[in-house]
């Protein structure tokens, strides 16, 4: 009986699905030994230290763990002799993992597609407010003012995405609902993807500077990696249209930070709505709390109720395939070279 493990924050009504999924899985649900949860689906919880009896409780329990719903921390991995399989509860865990030095025989199976919607929500929520002119309504409206005037509209414009995969589908979807041109930036611009329909046109990674040349919107929506850090550097923002709109879904080291700050400050970027930054939490020294062109998001776009939900359906289709050993039919493994 294969023993599932759950290091992670989750509802209760989470952990009993998971019981009910086959009677040869045991689920260990022991909530007092984790954090405890500051919203839903908080995947990390308030500060927590366990005590000397609970960590030798913890210790038991990583020992008898072949799956874990979260990854473990370093301190863990000692006592998990038997760890087979980690279901993480985000999409870019490569690096973690990495760092983690987690044995290459562990499966690592990520959450990648569950944050797709919230997160294009969020990128045109910011693109909406921009476009349509939010902030100037909303000063407007608390100085009693009734000016009628002429604001800009997001159909017939140019989107870039820089990513093609299942973040880049989400914010496909909307922005062809919305008439935009979608072009994505892929590292395999001739990969076959089921989703590719929703893309006019997916260029090379090799022509990002010309794909940004024609972006009224630029989205960044690919992991924080070796092949991605700084690719966004000073000369690619360079490359975009003066008062480009700017949005970070991705990861903050994937931009050079002091260079958008400055291309916020010279109009070359008209508007930023990052839910990344470079340094985590944003330091609040950082320029960028203040620019009024710039929207902060901490890190929680993604963050909605239905996630631990979501990340149990994945877990649900791929349980049978790992019990009857059909790990390469498994859905979201982590490659470990490319880390994604």
């Amino acid at each position: 009986m294969p023993t599932l493990l759950i290091a992670s924050p989750v509802e209760d009504d989470i952990a009993a699905r998971l019981r009910r999924l086959d009677p040869a899985l045991e689920v260990i649900h022991s909530p007092d030994l984790l954090p405890v949860p500051r919203f839903p689906a908080d995947h990390t919880g308030h500060p927590f230290t366990r005590t000397e009896e609970m960590t030798a409780r913890w210790a038991a329990l990583l020992a008898r763990a072949d799956i874990l719903w979260g990854l473990p921390e370093k301190e863990d991995l000692p006592h998990l002799g038997k760890l087979r399989w980690v279901q993480t509860t985000s999409t870019g865990v490569g690096p973690s993992v990495a760092r983690l030095g987690l044995d290459e025989g562990v499966v690592v199976t990520t959450a990648r597609g569950v944050h797709a919607r919230p997160l294009a929500e969020f990128v045109f929520m910011a693109l909406l407010a921009h476009f349509r002119g939010l902030a100037l309504l909303q000063a407007e409206q608390r100085a009693h003012r009734w000016t009628r005037g002429c604001v800009e509209e997001i159909a017939g414009r140019t989107l870039v995405i820089l990513g093609a995969g299942d973040l880049a589908r989400g914010c496909a979807r909307i922005a062809r609902a919305l008439d935009m041109h979608v072009v994505a930036i892929g590292r395999d611009s001739g990969k076959q993807r089921a989703h590719a329909d929703l893309f006019d046109e997916v260029v090379p990674a090799t022509a990002l500077h010309a794909a940004m040349a024609r972006a009224d919107a630029f989205v960044v929506t690919v992991p924080g990696i070796p092949g991605t850090i700084g690719m966004v550097d000073k000369v690619a923002l360079a490359c975009l249209p003066r008062g480009a709109a700017f949005v970070n879904i991705g990861r903050g080291t994937v931009v050079d930070e002091a260079a958008l700050i400055e291309a916020l400050r010279s109009g070359r970027v008209g508007y930023a709505a990052l839910d990344v930054t470079e340094v985590e939490p944003l330091p609040a020294e950082s320029p960028l709390w203040d620019m009024p062109n710039v929207l902060i998001s901490p890190h929680s776009a993604s963050t909605v109720p239905a996630e631990n939900g979501r990340i149990a359906d994945i877990f649900e289709r791929n349980f049978a395939k790992w019990r009857d050993g059909r790990v390469s039919e498994m859905e979201n493994l982590l490659d470990r070279v490319l880390q994604y």
